[in-house]
C-alpha cells in the first residue's frame, strides 16, 4: 500500500520535468539523430500504407486492409505523442512540460494505445474468420461490420484514456515534479502524488494489465486455431500465403503486447529496464508496422507497384 507523502499541500505543481531516457552525455547527438530518423521513417512508412490502402480499390474494400489503414493512422499519432518529446529532451531546450500538457499526453497515449490494443484483437479475429471460415467470411465480416467494430475500438479507447487521466490527476501533486521517465505515463507520475495511490495502482493493474493480457490471450487463441487450419491447406502456395500474412501480424503483436504487459502488470515497479522496454511499444512498434506489413505482404507490395506503374504511365502520357 502506497503511503501519503509528508509534503505540504499548500504547494501545487504547475509543471513537470521529464528526465527522459538515461544516456551517456557523449551519445546525445547520436541518439538525437537516431530518434529523429525513426520518427521520420515511422511517419513516412505509415503514411505510405495509409495512402496505398486508400488509393487501391482492391484494398480499401477489404476489412483486413481497412484495419491495416486504421493501424497506420494510429501509429502516426502514437509516435507523434511520444517521439517529439524524446527528441526535444535530447536538446538543450527546457525539459519542462505544463501540467495540462502532461494530462493531455497521458490521455492521448492511453487513448491511442488502448485503441491499438483492441484493433490488434480485431485483426486477429478477422484473420481467424478469413482462414477458418473462408466460405462464410464475406457474411461474417463485411465493410459495415468492420466499420462498427473499429468505431467501437475508438470509443472504448477514449473511455479508457479518460478513466486513466481522471484517476491519475485527481490526486494532489504538491512535492517534487521530476518525472523519471521519457513521457507522462501512469507509474512514473503516480510516484510524485502526495496521496495514497493504492486504488490507482489497482485500477491500472486491472484496466491496463489484465485487459492487455486478455486481448493478447485472445489473439494467441485465434492464431492457434489459424495454425491448425493452415496445416490442413493442401497446396504449399496457400500455406505460404496464409503463414506470411499471419506471421507478420503475430510478430507486431508480440513486440507490442509483451513489453506493455511487462510494465503494467508490475504496478509500483521502479526497474531501470522499464524505460528501455517502453521504447519498444512506443517507438519501435510504430516503425516496424509498415516495414513488416509492406515487406511480408504480397498484396500490399502489388498495390504499391500498381500505383507506381500508374503514375509512371501518366507521366509518360504527359
Amino acid at each position: 500500500m502506497r503511503k501519503t507523502k509528508n509534503t505540504s499541500l499548500d504547494t501545487v505543481v504547475t509543471d513537470f520535468i521529464l528526465l527522459g531516457l538515461s544516456h551517456p552525455p557523449n551519445l546525445r547527438t547520436l541518439l538525437f539523430l537516431v530518434f529523429f530518423c525513426i520518427y521520420f521513417l515511422t511517419q513516412l512508412g505509415n503514411l505510405l500504407i495509409l495512402l496505398t490502402v486508400w488509393a487501391d480499390p482492391k484494398l480499401h474494400a477489404r476489412p483486413m486492409y481497412i484495419l491495416l489503414g486504421v493501424l497506420s493512422f494510429l501509429d502516426m499519432w502514437l509516435s507523434s505523442v511520444i517521439v517529439p518529446r524524446i527528441i526535444l529532451n535530447l536538446t538543450s531546450a527546457s525539459k519542462a512540460i505544463p501540467f495540462s500538457g502532461c494530462v493531455a499526453q497521458l490521455y492521448a497515449f492511453h487513448f491511442l494505445g488502448s485503441t491499438q490494443c483492441f484493433l490488434y484483437t480485431l485483426m486477429a479475429y478477422d484473420r481467424y474468420l478469413a482462414i477458418c471460415h473462408p466460405l462464410r467470411y464475406p457474411m461474417l465480416m463485411n465493410g459495415r461490420l468492420c466499420t462498427i467494430l473499429v468505431a467501437g475500438a475508438w470509443v472504448a479507447g477514449s473511455i479508457h484514456g479518460s478513466i486513466q487521466a481522471i484517476l491519475t490527476f485527481r490526486l494532489p501533486y504538491c512535492g517534487p515534479n521530476q518525472v523519471d521517465y521519457f513521457f507522462c505515463d501512469i507509474p512514473a507520475v503516480l510516484r510524485l502524488a502526495c496521496a495514497d495511490t493504492t486504488v490507482n495502482e489497482l485500477v491500472t493493474f486491472v484496466d491496463i494489465g489484465v485487459v492487455a493480457a486478455s486481448c493478447f490471450m485472445l489473439i494467441l487463441l485465434s492464431y492457434a486455431n489459424i495454425a491448425r487450419a493452415i496445416l490442413k491447406i493442401h497446396t504449399a502456395d496457400g500455406r505460404q500465403r496464409a503463414f506470411s500474412t499471419c506471421g507478420s501480424h503475430l510478430t507486431v503483436v508480440t513486440v507490442y503486447y509483451v513489453p506493455c504487459i511487462f510494465i503494467y502488470l508490475r504496478a509500483g515497479s521502479k526497474s531501470p529496464l522499464d524505460g528501455a522496454v517502453a521504447v519498444f511499444y512506443t517507438v519501435v512498434t510504430p516503425l516496424l508496422n509498415p516495414l513488416i506489413y509492406t515487406l511480408r505482404n504480397q498484396e500490399v507490395k502489388s498495390a504499391l507497384k500498381r500505383i507506381t506503374a500508374g503514375r509512371g504511365a501518366a507521366s509518360e502520357n504527359k
